[in-house]
């Protein structure tokens, strides 16, 4: 009996932030993620229960959009992101820079691979009118160093 979960406090969690008639949703849920074997929540699989977890967090999260429609949305917004990031002298082939920018109190205060649809278009107008206002990151300039091997250090 490891395969089943251990708690549904996820499931019913989820359900109350859900519109319509509980047991109506939660009866074709189980249905459609058992496969019509069950319609008991108790009689679901591990697996089962966490794949119906997750998509009902989607749905939440994004209503009315596939998964397919929510990645494709997810990557266009982070996109035009990291571009206007870009702009503003981000840089955006180091992650830690990225998300150090993006967890500043003014700009988002979360990671960058944290943020919902929402905050990423909130992100957007953000960038684009700071950089109507003319700010620039300040760039790092690199000295190099140069050790000569035959002078002693002065």
């Amino acid at each position: 009996m490891k395969n089943k979960p251990t708690s549904y406090a996820r499931f019913y969690a989820l359900l109350r932030q859900m519109q319509g008639d509980r047991e109506q949703i939660k009866e074709t849920l189980i249905l459609q993620f058992t496969k019509g074997r069950t319609t008991s929540l108790r009689e679901m699989q591990k697996d089962e229960y966490e794949a119906m977890c997750r998509a009902m967090e989607a749905e939440i999260e994004h209503p009315g959009l596939s998964t397919e429609e929510f990645r494709r949305e997810q990557k266009r917004l982070r996109s035009a992101v990291l571009h206007r990031m870009q702009r503003l002298g981000v840089d955006t082939s180091d992650w830690d820079v990225v998300d150090a920018f993006c967890l500043s109190n003014r700009i988002a205060r979360k990671e960058f691979a944290r943020l919902s649809l929402a905050e990423l278009r909130v992100m957007v107008s953000k960038l684009e009118a700071m950089g109507r206002k003319g700010y620039s990151r300040p760039r790092r300039t690199m000295l190099p160093v140069i050790v000569k091997t035959n002078q002693l250090p002065s």
